[in-house]
């Protein structure tokens, strides 16, 4: 039986012939272009661009009052973002300025005492001269009477009298020199006092500057131009100090590529190698960079736990090493890469070095 076959069957079996030749075609040229690649560069698909991300914590902790900001929003430096309540800290610093304030009258007293005391030193000073000079002239005079005694032209009550009033100016002397000497002693005592009181107020001077920094530190200000990432607070929270409280994007440094080459494609890598990389983002869109460092150790190197291969049965894994690639971009590209995403990065294997 002769099969017969339709105009339609003819123009479908030759339409499914173009397809697939097309097809074929496409692949072949795909195979020799990824091949071509796979000569010319060394490849790979594990790299992310970074760029510096900071957290914005809170040194003084509190009630959240206000907050500046909503997320994404692009902030520049020293912009209020958060507004901490600060009454508690303004009550501290009024509290120790009084301290300071108190201190300061206590050493005016002091300065008063010693004013004072020094002058009651001087008086017991004078007073100490006028005795030794009553001692000196009873002095002669007893020994005037004794000789006279001896010589029976002066009686026995006056040598009695006369050495009774000798030992009474002795003894005036003696207390006015006791009352010179502790005249003395109390100004040293006072000195003293001044001294610890002048520490004292250094001591609450220095506390008023750490209460003054926490009234400062109830406005979170932003350290730098950027962009503002996820927040994690409202209005009303209570916060501890060095709490998390958002995430700023650092816009005054510049972005870079982090990628993770196998140890066995890097032996041509150089700092200055000029590369290219599309992200997946923009597959249509191509991106230079150049390298500015490789890394000193595997990344495995620095992870918390880095592999023992001595503990025992030892698997041959091929470790990665992070090249930084800095971004060559104008100022409308480099917007479009974000931090985190994905890109695949080709460095050409034949590069001139100037050494």
């Amino acid at each position: 039986m002769k099969t017969k076959y339709t105009i339609t069957d003819r123009i479908i079996t030759k339409v499914t012939g173009w397809i697939a030749g097309i097809t074929i075609l496409c692949l072949a040229v795909w195979a020799i272009y990824s091949a071509w690649e796979f000569h010319e560069y060394e490849q790979t698909n594990d790299a992310q661009v970074q760029e510096y991300v900071n957290p914005v914590i809170s040194r003084a902790g509190g009630f959240i009052v206000a907050v500046k900001f909503e997320e994404n929003q692009h902030v520049k430096k020293g912009d209020t973002l958060l507004l901490i309540d600060n009454r508690e800290y303004t009550l501290q610093a009024a509290q120790t300025t009084a301290a300071i304030q108190k201190t300061e009258a206590q050493l005016q007293v002091l300065e008063s005492n010693i004013h004072t005391l020094q002058k009651n030193a001087g008086s017991a000073k004078a007073q100490i001269k006028a005795s030794a000079a009553k001692v000196w002239k009873q002095k002669l005079d007893f020994d005037r009477y004794s000789h006279l005694y001896k010589e029976e032209s002066a009686t026995k009550q006056q040598l009695e009298n006369v050495q009774a009033t000798l030992d009474i100016n002795s003894s005036e002397y003696q207390s006015a020199q006791e009352n010179y000497g502790a005249a003395a002693s109390k100004i040293d005592d006072i000195i003293a006092e001044k001294s610890v009181l002048k520490a004292e107020i250094v001591r609450l001077k220095a506390l008023l500057d750490r209460n003054k920094l926490d009234v400062d530190y109830t406005v979170i200000t932003a350290a730098y131009d950027g962009r503002m990432g996820r927040r994690t607070v409202e209005v009303g929270q209570m916060i501890n100090t060095g709490e998390v409280l958002a995430y700023i994007v650092d816009n005054e440094t510049d972005k870079w590529v982090v990628a993770n080459y196998k140890e066995t494609q890097i032996a041509s890598m150089h700092i200055g190698d000029s590369v290219k990389f599309v992200a997946d983002a923009f597959p249509d869109r191509e991106f230079k960079g150049t390298i500015i460092s490789l890394s000193p150790a595997t990344g495995s190197s620095f992870s918390l736990l880095p592999p023992d291969n001595s503990t025992g049965n030892y698997v041959k894994i091929v470790q990665r090493v992070p090249v930084r690639i800095k971004i060559d971009a104008d100022e409308q590209q480099l917007p479009l890469l974000k931090v985190g995403m994905n890109v695949n990065v080709y460095v050409p294997k034949n590069q001139r070095h100037h050494g």
